[in-house]
C-alpha cells in the first residue's frame, strides 16, 4: 500500500522533496501557505554553491547529490535549469570554498577578464535556475506521479494530517518558526531586482566581504536578476525603491549595459537560516512521525536534491 505523507510547504525543498517521495510510490499531498510562484524560493537567483551552510560534513555529499541532478535537468529545457558560465570575483585574495572540488573547470581568471577594480577571479560553470520555470516544473512533475497541492494555512504540523498513520514531512523554510517552533531559525531577507536582459551571457558574483549588500548578475534568457542583500532578522517583503536604486548601482559597476536596461520587478524573500540545516525524523507528543528538512539559508537550490532522497531513506527507515 502507498504510505500518505503530507509535505508542508511550496518551495523548492517542499516541492523537490514531494517529487522523490512521489515518485518512489508514496500517496503525497503539498500543503503550503502560498502557492509556489509566491514562495522565497521563487525570488533566488539561483546559482548552484552551497555557501555559508552547515555542516559542512553533510551539506557537501547532499550539494554533489543535488549538482548532478541539475546537470541532468539541463538537458529538459522545461526544467528552467540550465549549466551557465560565470566568474566570481574579489578585491583580495582568498582559497577557493571546500565545495570547489565538484567543480572541475574553475579555473583563474584572466586580466581582461576582470571588471574594474577586482584583482582576483574564478572562471567556472555551475547550474543556473529560472526559479518560478523550475517551480512549475517540479508541480507538474509532482502532479504526474500522482501528488497534490493543497494551499491551506497551518497554525500546527499535527494539523497537516487527516490521522496519525499520515506521515508529514516539514519543509515549511521560515514557516517553521512558528510551526515546530524553532526559535534557532531566523529570516535574512534577500532583495532582487529583475531587468531586461541587454544581452548578457554569463553570471558574475562579486565578494563583498561581511556586509548585508551582495552583488551579482544572473542572466536568464530575456531578463536578467540583480543582487542583492543578505539582511539578517529583517522581516519586511514590501518593495523599497532606495534599497533597488543601491543594488542596481552597484550591478551597473560590473556591468555597465545594465545603466540601458528596463527594470521589471523587484523580487523579495526571506532565506530561513538557522546554525545548521535540519534533516531528521522524529515523533511529535501524538506519536505521529515528522521528518523535518528546513533551514537551508540561500542553498535550497544547493541542496535540494541531496535531502530529498535523505528524506526518502529517513521515511522509509521510520515507517
Amino acid at each position: 500500500m502507498k504510505q500518505p505523507v503530507v509535505v508542508v510547504g511550496a518551495g523548492v525543498i517542499g516541492l523537490t522533496t514531494a517529487v522523490r517521495l512521489a515518485e518512489a510510490g508514496n500517496q503525497v499531498d503539498v500543503v503550503a501557505a502560498e502557492p509556489p510562484r509566491a514562495t522565497t524560493s521563487a525570488v533566488a537567483g539561483a546559482l548552484w554553491g552551497p555557501w555559508l551552510v552547515e555542516p559542512r560534513e553533510r551539506v557537501l555529499p547532499w550539494a554533489a547529490r543535488s549538482l548532478e541532478v541539475l546537470r541532468e535537468l539541463a538537458d529538459n529545457p522545461k526544467s528552467g535549469v540550465r549549466v551557465v558560465k560565470g566568474i566570481e570575483v574579489s578585491r583580495t585574495s582568498y582559497g577557493p570554498p571546500d565545495w570547489a572540488s565538484l567543480l572541475p573547470d574553475r579555473t583563474p581568471c584572466a586580466v581582461e577578464d576582470l571588471p574594474t577594480g577586482y584583482g582576483h577571479g574564478v572562471r567556472y560553470s555551475a547550474p543556473l535556475v529560472d526559479m518560478p520555470v523550475h517551480l512549475d516544473y517540479l508541480l507538474a512533475r509532482l502532479q504526474a506521479a500522482g501528488g497534490t497541492l493543497t494551499i491551506r494555512q497551518l497554525t500546527s504540523l499535527d494539523q497537516a494530517g487527516a490521522d496519525s498513520h499520515t506521515a508529514i514531512v516539514n519543509c515549511s523554510g521560515i514557516g517553521a518558526r512558528q510551526l515546530v517552533p524553532d526559535m534557532d531559525l531566523l529570516p535574512v531577507r534577500g532583495y532582487h531586482v529583475v531587468a531586461e536582459n541587454p544581452g548578457l551571457t554569463e553570471f558574475v558574483e562579486a565578494d563583498t566581504g561581511d556586509s548585508s549588500d551582495l552583488l551579482a548578475i544572473y542572466p536568464h534568457g530575456d531578463h536578467v536578476i540583480l543582487g542583492g542583500t543578505a539582511e539578517p532578522e529583517v522581516w519586511n517583503r514590501d518593495p523599497d525603491a532606495a534599497i533597488a536604486a543601491a543594488i542596481i548601482d552597484r550591478c551597473i559597476t560590473l556591468e555597465p549595459r545594465l545603466a540601458r536596461a528596463t527594470i521589471l520587478e523587484h523580487r523579495i524573500g526571506l532565506r530561513p537560516t538557522r546554525p545548521t540545516v535540519r534533516v531528521e525524523a522524529e515523533r511529535s507528543t501524538t506519536g505521529r512521525l515528522i521528518v523535518h528538512n528546513y533551514g537551508h539559508s540561500g542553498a535550497g537550490v544547493s541542496l535540494g536534491w541531496g535531502c530529498a532522497d535523505e528524506v526518502v531513506t529517513l521515511l522509509a527507515v521510520a515507517i
